[in-house]
């Protein structure tokens, strides 16, 4: 094995990395600057095996900075790990650092067996990059093998000749768009525009506008003429967004266009014909909608000629895995950085996730893993804490299942957009067992679950779940003070700090 190379100009931090690294059987080569690493990276491109596995480099040393040397080794080896130390703690540096591509940012005096820990994971990492490299693939237009997702495929494919109006419902985030626009690209409008407007979005005075235009002088700022949504999909599609919340007197007008093809712009005489075919979506019940009172039975019949319904994400456990490696994908290309792996771990803690934002929050939390993530390999410690939080009911599921559906527990309460990746503090349940034989039990059954399962890395899943808890449970006590949080849980105040950082509590 190739050694692991350490640059720091600290005579002591030399040598305490490398007896703890022999203690691992890692073999190890030390540096005082920046010249000497660049010199034995020039003697080693002539023979692989003479040039580090990892780097591990001080910030400020005499003769070079460890940015800088970032910056050179990455433009000849972009594939290997380096992990920048720094006593200096700053903002400016870990961000530095990031963006010149560094693995991780260890400040000092660190942790020695976290940053040996860390090392391995390098090691790990840049032993799976010289094995295989995984290749971008074309992305397909919807992925879904589980059997509600073929249903869906086949209904599109049924109305592939079809101008006939389709009523989408689903839960938010589930994908109503996408199918929508599927069935426009597979119809005999596919040459035409396709339009979409969330009902939801718009106010209710401006959407009677949006919908249907307006002529010169119709209200106060009607400067010009404006065509409307309804004539800008004129030979195409018209897909009507959260048609629930259509205000009910634009119900009406709505009605009367699917009924005879004819509308009327705000404040005009003349009426326009309409060549196009609308396709509906909904998160609510419509039947029950039309039973308030709150959407016209008319209405509700006319929209729900053709009626598809879309799983939620938890309905199709066994597409989790291709929707990730897909996401990741697309997340490295919008970034443009390299597509990053996720461990099958990993994926059977997201199979085991309930997913209150459905695909959207999906989408949110790979994007999120390519950004924050360390490694390009996605362990199950690197996932985000909500997922880490919510799926911990089913954290037994073998990874030979993660292709199986899994019923995930409920998730923690949010106070914002569930596609987005948050965590909150957990409420206290009234009634709950507290002494510590009950906890106690709880932590041994998940132990047992996590070993049953294969799993290697159940000291650290276990401890950050602990913490976690621990000291979100401390921060809602003191409304989010960390000092009296720190004093409350006999911690000190740099060590909270440490520990918010390392476990992305917000």
């Amino acid at each position: 094995m190739k050694p692991i190379w350490i640059v720091d100009d600290d005579q002591s931090i030399r040598f305490v990395l490398e007896k703890a690294l022999l203690r691992e059987d890692l073999p190890t080569r030390s540096f005082t600057n920046t010249r000497e690493v660049l010199a034995a990276l020039e003697q080693a491109e002539g023979d692989e095996q003479q040039g580090p596995q990892v780097l591990v480099s001080d910030i400020r040393m005499p003769g070079g900075s460890g940015l800088d040397l970032l910056d050179k080794i990455k433009a000849k080896h972009p594939g290997l790990p380096v992990i920048i130390m720094t006593a200096f703690s700053d903002l400016d540096s870990a961000v530095s650092a990031f963006q010149g591509g560094a693995f991780e940012y260890l400040p000092k005096p660190f942790d020695l067996p976290r940053a040996v820990e860390l090392i391995r994971r390098a090691v790990d990492e840049s032993q799976r990059e010289e094995v295989s490299e995984e290749r971008m693939v074309a992305a397909p237009e919807m992925l879904g093998q589980a059997p509600a997702m073929q249903d869906v495929f086949r209904a599109i494919g049924r109305l592939s000749q079809s101008n006939v109006t389709v009523l989408i419902t689903g839960e938010s985030g589930s994908g109503k768009e996408l199918v929508a626009r599927a069935l426009h690209k597979h119809s005999p409008r596919a040459n035409g525009p396709f339009v979409a407007i969330n009902t939801a979005a718009i106010p209710k005075d401006l959407l009677e506008s949006e919908l249907f235009g307006h002529e010169r002088g119709a209200f106060t700022g009607a400067q010009t003429m404006r065509r409307g949504r309804f004539e800008q999909a004129e030979g195409g599609t018209l897909f009507l967004d959260e048609i629930g919340d259509m205000p009910f007197d634009l119900q009406t007008r709505l009605l009367r266009v699917l009924s005879d093809g004819h509308f009327y712009r705000v404040g005009g005489h003349n009426s326009v014909k309409a060549n196009v075919r609308v396709i509906a979506a909904t998160h609510q019940d419509l039947e029950q909608r039309v039973k308030l009172g709150g959407f016209r039975e008319d209405l509700f019949h006319r929209l729900n000629v053709i009626r598809l319904r879309l799983p939620a994400l938890r309905e199709r456990g066994e597409d989790v895995p291709a929707l990730t490696r897909h996401f990741l994908q697309q997340s490295a290309r919008q970034l443009g950085v390299e597509p990053k792996r996720i461990s099958d771990a990993a994926l059977a803690r997201l199979a085991a996730f309930n997913f209150p934002g459905n695909v959207r929050q999906l989408e949110n939390i790979c994007h999120w893993l390519t950004v924050m993530a360390p490694a390009q390999l996605i362990e199950s410690k690197d996932l985000p804490p909500e997922v880490m939080a919510g799926s911990g009911a089913d954290v037994h599921v073998a990874v030979a299942e993660v292709a199986a559906p899994v019923q995930a527990a409920a998730p923690l309460a949010v106070e914002r957009d569930a596609s987005a990746p948050v965590v909150a503090a957990p409420e206290a349940v009234p009634g709950a067992p507290t002494g510590p034989s009950a906890w106690e039990s709880g932590l041994e059954a998940e132990a047992q679950a996590l070993l049953a399962a294969g799993r290697t890395d159940v000291w650290d899943v276990l401890t950050r779940r602990f913490e976690s808890r621990l000291i979100l449970t401390a921060l809602a006590n003191t409304r989010g003070r960390r000092i009296e949080a720190a004093q409350k849980l006999g911690i000190g105040r740099n060590t909270i700090t440490r520990k918010i950082q390392e476990l992305g509590i917000e």
